[in-house]
Formats: C-alpha cells, sequence, structure tokens
C-alpha cells in the first residue's frame, strides 16, 4: 500500500512514519513519498526518519520529490498537512489581527479566515489533481483549517476526502483517564465544528460517566480543559468543550494574552522550526534526538497564553501526550484498506447529522469507517447555544469557500464581518486590507 504525504518537510511528519513502523500488520504502508516545495525541508526530514527506520526490519521505503504530480500519480492514500506562506505566514496572520485588537489564531477567528483564504486556491488545485491521476485514492486531511479545507475538497473528491483533527481524540482519552476507564474502549459523543465541538457524553460499557465528572469538581480541576475553563463552568454548558473555544469564552482575556506576550505562537514556532531546520543542515548532527528535542519543546509551550489566563500552570504530564493524530490518520486507512469497521471522530459531510445545517456542510463527529469511507453517526440536536455558534461559523466557512472560489473581494469582507469574533465591518475591511498587504497569495481577491 502506497501513501503520499503533502508537506512531506513538515515538522510533524515523523509522527506519521513512527506509527507506520508500528503497523506491524498484514496490507501496511510499504511505500511513502514525501512531497514539499522546499528540497532543504524534505532532506531534513528524510534523514529523521531514516533514523526511525534504522533498526526495524521492512520499514516503509521512502522517497521524497518536489513534483505534485509525481508525487500524486496512482497512489492509494494522500496525506495533506500542507502550510501555504509557512509559519512566516501564520505569524503575519497573527500580527495583522492583534492590531486590529482580534484574535489571530490560525484557525479561529480574523487568523483563521486570512489561512483558509490562501490555503484554498492550494488545496483545491491538489483535490482536482487527485481527481485525475489518482481517482481511487483517499485524501486524509490534516491541513488547517482542517473542516474548511475538507469541505471546499469535497466539491471535488466528495466523501473521498475525510478530514483529521487530534483535538477530540486527545480529549475524550483524557476525560477517559481521569473517570479511570480504559480510554480505548470508552465512546465519546462528541459534535460540533473542527476547533468547536463539545463532549457530550463519555459511555464505558453502555453507561454514560460524564455526569459524574460534571459532579466532581475535584475531577474537573485534574485535566487540562477543566483547568483552561473552570469547574463552574463545564457544569453550566453540561458538556466539556474543546480547548479551542477557549477563544470564544474567553475572547477579551486571550487577545490581551496575546498582545502583551514576548511572542506570539506563530513567531515562536517560526523561530524554533527555524533552528530546528538550519541545525539539520549540519550533516554530522543527530536528526531524530534533534528533532525530540525540538518537538519536546513545542508541546509544552502548546497554548501557554491561554493557561495564563486561566491559571492553570504548566501542562500536566499526561496532557503532554500527543492527541494522536498519526494514530487516526493510521486507524482511517486501516479501516479503508482492510474493511477493519470502527468509530472514529472526523470531519466529514453532515448528510442528516447535525440539524440546522445542510447536508454537504461538512461536520466534527464520530463516524462508522469500512471499506466504504466514513458515515457519520446519528446525533442529538446540539443545544441552542451551540448550534448557534456552530451555524454562525458555518456561514462564515461559506463565504471564505465563496471567496476562494470566485475571487471576490466582497465575499472575503462578509466572511469577516460575520465572524463572532470579530465586532465591526470596518475592521473587517481594514483586516483584508492588512493581509493583502502582508500576503502576496491573495492578490487574486478583486473587488467585485
Amino acid at each position: 500500500m502506497t501513501l503520499t504525504i503533502l508537506g512531506g518537510g513538515g515538522f510533524r511528519v515523523p509522527l506519521v512514519y513512527g506509527a507506520l513502523l508500528r503497523d506491524r500488520r498484514e496490507g501496511r504502508v510499504t511505500h511513502v513519498t514525501l512531497h514539499d516545495v522546499d528540497p532543504a525541508r524534505l532532506a531534513a526530514v528524510a534523514r529523521v526518519l531514516a533514523e526511525q527506520a534504522a533498526d526495524v526490519p521492512d520499514a516503509p521505503e521512502v522517497r521524497v520529490t518536489t513534483d505534485l504530480d509525481d508525487a500524486l500519480r496512482g497512489t492509494d492514500f494522500v496525506f495533506s498537512a500542507i502550510r501555504v506562506g509557512g509559519l512566516e505566514g501564520r505569524a503575519a496572520d497573527e500580527r495583522v489581527a492583534l492590531a486590529e485588537g482580534v484574535l489571530g489564531q490560525e484557525t479561529v477567528g480574523a487568523g483563521g479566515i486570512a489561512y483558509g483564504l490562501r490555503t484554498l486556491p492550494v488545496a483545491v488545485d491538489i483535490a482536482r489533481r487527485v481527481a485525475r491521476l489518482a481517482p481511487d485514492a483517499w485524501v486524509i486531511n490534516f491541513t488547517n483549517p482542517a473542516g474548511l479545507v475538507t469541505e471546499a475538497m469535497a466539491r471535488h473528491l466528495g466523501d473521498r476526502v475525510i478530514g483529521i483533527c487530534d483535538s477530540p481524540v486527545g480529549l475524550g482519552r483524557r476525560l477517559a483517564r481521569v473517570l479511570g476507564a480504559d480510554p480505548d474502549r470508552a465512546r465519546v459523543d462528541y459534535a460540533g465544528l473542527n476547533h468547536l465541538g463539545w463532549v457530550r457524553g463519555l459511555y464505558v460499557d453502555g453507561r454514560d460517566e460524564l455526569p459524574r465528572l460534571l459532579a466532581d469538581p475535584k475531577l474537573l480541576e485534574s485535566f487540562e480543559e477543566g483547568r483552561l475553563f473552570g469547574a463552574d463552568w463545564l457544569r453550566s454548558l453540561g458538556a466539556v468543550p474543546n480547548e479551542y473555544l477557549h477563544y470564544y469564552y474567553f475572547n477579551r482575556e486571550a487577545v490581551r494574552a496575546y498582545q502583551e506576550a514576548e511572542q506570539t505562537r506563530g513567531a515562536f514556532l517560526r523561530d524554533q522550526q527555524a533552528r530546528f531546520y538550519a541545525e539539520m543542515a549540519d550533516p554530522g548532527a543527530p536528526a531524530l534526538r534533534t528533532w525530540d528535542r525540538t518537538r519536546a519543546e513545542r508541546e509544552a509551550t502548546y497554548m501557554a497564553e491561554n493557561r495564563d489566563v486561566a491559571g492553570a500552570g504548566e501542562r500536566a504530564e499526561d496532557d503532554l501526550e500527543s492527541g494522536g493524530y498519526e494514530q487516526v490518520a493510521l486507524a482511517l486507512m486501516r479501516a479503508v484498506a482492510r474493511d477493519e469497521r470502527t468509530t472514529l471522530i472526523l470531519n466529514v459531510r453532515n448528510r442528516t447529522t447535525l440539524a440546522g445545517l445542510d447536508a454537504d456542510a461538512v461536520v466534527e463527529v464520530p463516524c462508522v469507517v469500512d471499506a466504504n469511507g466514513a458515515r457519520p453517526l446519528a446525533a442529538e440536536p446540539l443545544p441552542y447555544h451551540a448550534a448557534g455558534l456552530v451555524t454562525a461559523v458555518k456561514a462564515v466557512e461559506r463565504e471564505v469557500i465563496a471567496a476562494a472560489a470566485s475571487g471576490s473581494r466582497a465575499a472575503a469582507v462578509k466572511a469577516f464581518a460575520l465572524h463572532p469574533l470579530v465586532d465591526s465591518l470596518a475592521v473587517a475591511r481594514r483586516l483584508l486590507d492588512g493581509y493583502t498587504a502582508v500576503h502576496p497569495g491573495l492578490a487574486y481577491l478583486r473587488e467585485r
């Protein structure tokens, strides 16, 4: 079985390859193609992968290429984890938004819209190429904003593109451990959009254990999201939100914390990864050890400003465990390729799952996966507060898709103006002016 990784020079690629190395089952991935537009980054990551595979018999063969058509032609699976504009682009997104007093996070608010506007033309081009060069391939999308990008690609690939995210997986596993349950045996009732969802139930042996968690303040404050949101708020909601909802529920505080921070998250990652790739230019540098040290620092500083706002302190050791997007990707590939029926939280077309959204809206919900792909399970309606937020953000995503498809500046302004975290049409216009000034890739947006 063959796998193509787009964004193959990306820092997190060794996580995916490590999962493949641990998969010793029949029918596993035997050939991996890494594609990237930056040959130096490709070479650096290939060195890390070579050290990972050094003592592993029958490790998947790795090849690298900067030719996209060559990477896609005839492959079985495509894992898309591209970053259009690089981390410098992310840092610029943050600066422009914070200058207007709004959030610039890469998937939430103004920053997520800007990222989507420059990513969608590239993602749609990839979808069209896959349809032409590998029509039987399945695309696993991790490119952010994951739900938005998956929906745009689905217009060309249908259900053969599936979005994944590690946030709901990590949250569900943390809740299960807090309740003393085996995370692999717990069933999580989760619903929403990517980076905008809520755990509404956690079932162990058919019994919902979430009410027991919500009734115990000590348990609620023993894990990452409990410390971020506070026990009182979780009890008020009757659910546990995805960590990214902290940007909505504590928006003013989050914006202030980012404005006062020594550097934004994007700038931190840009500088950190620049050091990593610079070190890797030395052929004598220990590739795997250098990568692992950098990864540990990255995980420890994740959402640091949000934890400061909440007074949550340093990340606990259990919270440093990867949410496991590489494990989700591997489980998804296994289920499809080997017809091993499983249930995973994925980004797929809604069909009739969440009331208030149309059939083609991509949502993040539990799905049954087998050789026929991923099908969302039936779900109870969202409460009004959640449904209102989900439909508002989905309206924004639709305007971003429309702007990217048509080049309409008016649609792009509308996307910014409609977002719940952008409070002014005048600010929306200035945001678009600011982003087009710093991102040449947004030159396609015209006045109409």
